[in-house]
């Protein structure tokens, strides 16, 4: 039987933001598909979860987000472009036609129902002293203009250059559509939480004066009766997704205090409202509180946070260990308990009122993607979707093997090698080292197209996560900084050695490696520094961290924060960690993929080691994706998924 090809790609249904009915009998979520024209469109499903029957739920041509219940369980809101701009709908639970609550003129987001389900608060983009009735001009049709700014972070990936609007929270009293815009400023608000007597709502922003130079966010809360804000939080932390406790008298948070800048690993937290004093519940568990596993199956949809137990007592939330993602329970004297989960990604989990059962989104080696219904001890579970079984059922999966091993200083590390289609023993095989970015990510038991693409094209597939990655711990996540192309360079290495030593399917002499982003960075510092690779390909990456530092949307702090070197005063630091310092020394055929309008690693990086290979008229191939930023290998247009793809498998095809 056939394995997945590239193409397939446009036929997997992507399952995502799964919402529990609060009476536990149903559940809301979206799947979206790549329609004939090759572009993305998604509905809201409805699953009885007494029966078991789904349906459809919307007709949307467009795409739909963020279901959420009213609390009653009455009425769903979400978001849908249908009518142009993204807007927030209602629907009754029960079916019928869907109606437009809002006709924001930027649009608006993150629908979240206040207790008594009278009020619902949205968020959109205005301008300074514009107002939702009476918006600002744009620049007619075809004028140009120029673009001016006077600040630091003036644009942003997948948003472009800034423009002077910023995101607000608007009140909405259902009885009468009536609103309240309730934040302004030149500042983001975002992460919007009701207390549960309805007074008082909790965020999270950066409203400093030098918001710009810092990465920092706090937790504030308003009085809705008076607009009084309240800053919760000294800015020495970034936090997110507030949640009070049932009483009202905490507020659970995400975050981190930033101690090992952008390696910090993130912990649940709480507030105390009546002392303002916080306390981080899992500062003794040595795990990132959130998803953070890889995937490309568009499963980064968001996360609840830490969701508070009715008791007041302890909170649910996801972790990511030892490459899989699971749902744990703290409680308030920092006790953790893992609740659901083995070798999976769980990326997603709703609760119903009563919190007697869990519906989990869980992608593994076999599934791209499917709910489950779930006992919270994980005892009882039932599979609600299996949303790809058709495509499924007419290809083979290739599965990857845990591989454990020890680094040159004795760190030890965890990864997976995946044999090709049709492997047979006694026949050796190409095998492409995949590396991820971040580089403070996780590879994961979960579902990777692209592997079973190049498993399907008979390469074996070895990845791993080296020294950066998260799921083994703060100093391991922090083990890099400081040492970009260093231990995580030797750890690949060491990786590749493993496996060549303990698999003799694998072909030494045809040696592929590919990466993106952190992982690009990587790949054209192995060409620069081994010749053993016969073949590589790098995806939006860095090349050149001078100029990195002035063009990337993160590039004024993330230099500094990554390679503890900052431009203006150790340059020199900077160019002795750019890969193209050591182009002289490429003689690896060099494919270059990059998108046209990523700003988190601009194009100018894939430029630059470009026309230096092709002075040395080295083999290489620069390849650009118009109308695309930095996430194109995960949510960017599905047909230059598909070419990214081809070319990828076409150039280890020519070389190896």
């Amino acid at each position: 039987m056939k394995g997945l090809s590239v193409n397939d790609l446009l036929k997997f249904n992507f399952v995502q933001e799964p919402v529990q009915a609060p009476d536990g009998t149903s559940v809301i979520y979206v799947k979206r598909s790549i329609n004939k024209k090759k572009k993305y469109q998604s509905q809201l499903y409805k699953i009885d979860l007494v029966t078991g029957k789904e349906q459809v739920f919307t007709q949307d041509k467009g795409t739909v987000a963020s279901p959420t219940f009213s609390p009653d369980g009455k009425k769903i809101a979400f978001i849908s472009d249908r009518s142009g701009k993204k807007q927030v709908w209602l629907i009754d639970t029960h079916g019928g036609e869907a109606s437009q609550l809002t006709d924001f003129p930027h649009g608006a987001s993150d629908p979240v129902w206040s207790p008594s389900g009278k009020q619902l608060i949205a968020s959109t983009s205005l301008e300074i002293d514009e107002t939702l009735e009476q918006p600002k001009e744009g620049k007619n049709e075809g004028e140009l203009k120029a673009y001016a700014t006077n600040r630091l972070a003036y644009k942003a990936d997948g948003q472009g250059l800034l423009t002077e609007k910023y995101h607000q929270l608007v009140l909405i009293h259902l009885s009468d559509q009536r609103t309240t815009v309730l934040t302004n400023g030149t500042y983001n608000h975002g992460d919007v939480a009701f207390s549960p007597d309805e007074q008082v709502i909790a965020f999270v922003a950066n409203r400093e004066q030098d918001a710009d130079y810092r990465i920092t966010s706090d937790l504030y809360t308003l009085e809705l009766s008076t607009l009084v804000l309240t800053k919760q939080t000294n800015s020495d932390f970034s936090l997110s997704k507030p949640n009070f406790s049932p009483d009202g008298k905490l507020i659970s948070l995400l975050g981190s205090n930033l101690a090992f800048k952008t390696a910090s690993l993130a912990r649940v937290m709480i507030v105390n409202r009546e002392t303002t004093n916080l306390t981080i519940l899992t500062k003794d568990f040595d795990v990132q509180a959130s998803d953070v596993a890889l995937n490309d199956m568009g499963s980064d949809a968001g996360t609840a946070g830490a969701v508070w137990a009715n008791d007041n007592q302890s909170l649910f939330f996801l972790a990511s260990q030892n490459g899989a993602t699971s749902l744990y329970q703290v409680d308030l004297e920092g006790v953790v308990t893992k609740l659901i989960g083995g070798n999976e990604q769980i990326y997603h989990f709703s609760l119903n009122k009563d919190q007697s059962q869990a519906v989990i989104a869980i992608s593994d080696q076999l599934t791209p993607g499917d709910l489950y219904l779930t006992s919270l001890n994980g005892k009882e579970k039932n599979r609600l979707t299996n949303a790809n079984e058709g495509l499924l059922n007419e290809v083979s999966i290739a599965q990857a093997e845990e591989i454990q091993l020890t680094a040159y200083d004795g760190t030890a590390l965890h990864g997976w090698i995946q044999k090709p289609m049709g492997y047979q023993e006694g026949e050796q095989y190409p095998l492409i080292v995949e590396i991820h970015g971040g580089p403070h990510m996780m590879y994961s038991f979960g579902f990777m197209h692209e592997f079973q693409a190049l498993a399907n094209e008979g390469y074996g597939v070895l990845y791993i996560n080296p020294r950066g990655s998260h799921g083994y711990g703060q100093a391991f996540v922090n083990a890099n900084r400081g040492d970009y192309g260093g231990g995580d360079y030797q750890d690949i290495m060491a990786a590749v050695d493993y496996v060549l030593d303990n698999f003799d399917w694998i072909d030494q002499e045809r040696l592929g490696v590919t990466g993106g982003s952190y992982g690009g960075f990587m790949t054209n510092w192995i060409v620069g520094h081994t010749n053993r690779f016969k073949a590589a390909v790098t995806q939006r990456s860095i090349s050149n961290w001078q100029s990195f530092y002035g063009v990337s949307d993160i590039g004024y702090f993330f230099t500094e924060y990554e390679l503890k070197a900052d431009f203006l005063s150790e340059p020199e630091r900077l160019w002795d960690c750019s890969p193209i310092k050591y182009v002289n020394q490429i003689e690896t055929p060099l494919l270059i993929l990059h998108s046209e309008e990523d700003h988190r690693c601009p194009i100018e990086q894939a430029e630059q080691l470009y026309v230096a290979l092709k002075m040395r008229k080295q083999p290489t191939r620069l390849v650009r994706f118009p109308k695309s930023s930095h996430g194109l290998s995960r949510n960017g247009d599905p047909s230059l998924r598909i070419e990214r793809l081809t070319e990828i498998i076409d150039w280890f095809e020519k070389y190896l």
